[in-house]
């Protein structure tokens, strides 16, 4: 279907004797409707997929006993899930009951916001996830006895009981993390959903020259 369309429209636009208005605003529709659907489908079962990947993890966490670091990811994943099923529902409030150039300008509105808003806190959920992985293997008994096997019971990464070394390795990352979150995400978006929202630009050009001729 996709192809089909897509020839069509180009088609359309090559050749000035076939176009027809009505035809035209159909098949722009059509565009738009199966962009859209198509971005609520993989939208939904990412969603899906994290509630899954944190159950996962948390039963593996608690087979290796890294406990503490299955728990945070646990409680981290279901939050962003959580967040992006209310970030859902504002996509099903834009009006549907509109031409197809409007609809796909409310969508992409939409979809601007929501990445403004997940790119936020970004640069809390990457330094969150080093700290949750740091915490988890630090208290880890089986780390703990890697440790002590490595250096033979010696100690040098302890100082006052505090595991200095540790510690400032996890806050490079973490200061790391926090300054390129925004990025991360961005090249995760793109990894994701990046197909979909370049033939979203592209549509909206074409519907904006259109109608500037």
């Amino acid at each position: 279907m996709e192809k089909s369309i897509e020839s069509i429209w180009k088609n359309g636009f090559l050749d000035k004797n076939t176009i027809v208005i009505p035809k035209l605003n159909n098949l722009s529709n059509q565009k738009s409707i199966h962009i859209i659907d198509k971005f609520k489908r993989r939208f939904k079962i990412n969603i899906n997929a994290l509630i899954i990947f944190s159950f996962i993890i948390l039963v593996i966490s608690f087979l290796v006993k890294i406990q503490i670091m299955g728990v945070l990811i646990f409680i981290l994943l279901n939050v962003v899930a959580i967040i992006n099923k209310r970030l859902l529902k504002g996509l099903k409030k834009i009006d549907k009951n509109v031409s197809s150039y409007r609809y796909l300008k409310s969508f992409d509105a939409w979809m601007q916001e929501q990445i403004a808003f997940n790119m936020k806190i970004s640069r809390y959920i990457y330094p969150y996830v080093s700290i949750a992985l740091s915490s988890g293997f630090w208290f880890s008994s089986s780390f703990q006895k890697a440790l002590d096997s490595l250096f033979e019971g010696y100690k040098p990464y302890i100082t006052y009981g505090i595991p200095v070394y540790w510690v400032i390795v996890t806050l490079c990352i973490v200061i790391l993390s926090a300054i390129f979150g925004a990025r991360i995400y961005k090249w995760d978006l793109n990894l994701v959903y990046g197909s979909i929202l370049k033939k979203l630009d592209e549509l909206i050009k074409d519907m904006e020259g259109l109608r500037t001729q």
